[in-house]
């Protein structure tokens, strides 16, 4: 799994609008909010896909 940093997550709302996003992408994926942390399984296609659909919804995600 490829870990991203994301800053603006900052409560359980944000988890968890992360965590439909990428579920819905069928993307496997973990979201620790202690951390501010996703972690995202795939290929760079998808690691992209993941990052590109997380700005749209607000949440910059930097590849640690």
């Amino acid at each position: 799994m490829t870990k991203f940093d994301i800053e603006e997550m900052s409560c359980n709302h944000c988890v968890g609008r992360i965590h439909n996003l990428l579920e819905g992408l069928n993307i496997k994926h973990e979201v620790d909010l202690s951390s501010k942390t996703v972690s995202i399984e795939g290929d760079e296609v998808t690691l992209k896909q993941a990052v590109e659909e997380l700005a749209d919804i607000g949440f910059t995600a930097t590849r640690k």
